[in-house]
């Protein structure tokens, strides 16, 4: 049988499983589709969903990213004036003189990981190397202390649960968000007292046009940097992995050559896009390839869909290391562009070159795939046996 569209554009089955063929379905036959089961627009061209990014006036961001799910108080969920205002503040945490900076740390943590594993001969990818490497940076960043990283990522993991609609708001996810609440406000209160060099600190204190953030608006940018330094960054880093893995021949080019490790992050990026999709609302009527979204209709940004684009990506369904020009929109694209991208770029980098020059031989281990995470908004791996000879500490 051949591929159609999805069964729902939330289905989160159908995301655990190989998309790629209904992306491209709907990339071919109906680019801008309507999906009667959740009332959401898709925008599965990579064209569309750049022409929707350059558009905040037709589609908003105010009304929440994920589907039918009320807006955090952070920049993400929405809109200028407020965007330019809060994306300004964080942006002082991230400027490439300070992301530069990180590089040592970055590679003395990734080092650590590895070092803990090594002698077993065996580790769970995700687990042991993936998740924890993005979790130790960004809440080093943050001021979290060593002891509170394993709850951070507990909740973490349950708030992203959630993301993929009301009916998966579970009393676990409640839970988590009014305990991360509870305890980033106790941390923000510290931070207004006794102010120190971390991101916390900066939000607390820093002003743009004698604006501070608000206690609503600290909390909802803590979450952000929380899931979105650290979820993102870790599912490129096992899903790129395990497209290694797949591809023996890039991954002994890699190896061979590591000055490939820049357009090989690259790939990685196309390739997992670890945001399937975001969601706009519809500011007003608007047409499109003749179609007609109505004003206060959700748009789905199909990201995972755009980054393999026939019209854009030469082969698309080819993992090329070397791909050049690679105009992937994993971070997003125009005045929401991820602010994280460089750090996440310096975190996938560092660990690809630890791991390939340390472990070569790492391979999946025997009668135990990997284990994707169900959801309709990241592309992840919860579990990744693998194994490789013992390396001595």
């Amino acid at each position: 049988m051949g591929a159609g569209p999805p069964p729902g554009l939330l289905d989160r089955s159908f995301y655990a499983g190989d998309p790629g063929p209904s992306f491209a379905w709907l990339r071919a036959h109906d680019p801008v589709h309507f999906d009667e089961g959740s009332g959401l627009w898709g925008l599965a061209r990579h064209e569309d969903v750049v022409w929707a990014e350059r558009q905040p006036q037709l589609f908003s961001s105010a009304e929440g990213t994920r589907p039918r799910t009320p807006p955090n108080p952070s920049m993400i969920d929405s809109d200028d004036p407020r965007h330019s205002r809060q994306r300004a503040i964080v942006y002082r945490g991230f400027t490439p003189r300070q992301v530069a900076g990180q590089e040592a740390h970055v590679r003395r943590v990734a080092t650590e990981l590895i070092d803990a594993v090594a002698p077993a001969g065996r580790c769970d990818f995700v687990a042991d190397l993936a998740a924890p490497l993005p979790m130790i940076v960004i809440a080093e960043l943050l001021g979290v202390p060593p002891d509170d990283r394993h709850v951070l990522q507990r909740w973490s993991d349950q708030l992203i649960a959630g993301a993929d609609g009301p009916e998966n708001v579970t009393d676990e996810v409640l839970g988590a968000a009014v305990e991360f609440y509870e305890y980033a406000s106790e941390v923000i209160e510290h931070r207004r007292r006794e102010p120190r060099d971390d991101l916390i600190s900066l939000l607390v204190h820093a002003e743009v046009d004698g604006q501070r953030l608000t206690q609503e608006e600290l909390l909802g940018e803590s979450l952000l940097l929380l899931i979105g330094g650290n979820e993102t960054t870790r599912n490129v880093i096992s899903g790129g992995m395990e497209a290694l893995l797949a591809h023996p021949d890039q991954r002994r080019a890699l190896a061979d050559d590591p000055s490939v490790l820049p357009t090989a992050v690259e790939e990685c990026l196309r390739w997992v896009t670890p945001i399937l999709n975001m969601a706009r609302t519809a500011v007003t009527d608007v047409e499109r390839r003749g179609r007609t979204i109505r004003a206060g209709q959700e748009v789905l940004l199909m990201y995972g869909s755009a980054n393999r684009d026939e019209a854009v990506f030469d082969q698309p369904e080819v993992f090329d290391l070397r791909r050049s020009p690679n105009p992937h929109i994993a971070f997003g694209f125009g005045g929401h562009f991820c602010l994280g991208a460089s750090l996440a770029r310096l975190e996938i980098r560092v660990m690809f070159d630890e791991v390939l020059r340390r472990l070569p031989d790492l391979a999946l281990a025997a009668g135990t795939p990997p284990v994707r995470t169900p959801s309709s908004f990241i592309r992840g791996i919860a579990s990744m046996p693998v194994e490789f000879s013992p390396v001595a500490r």
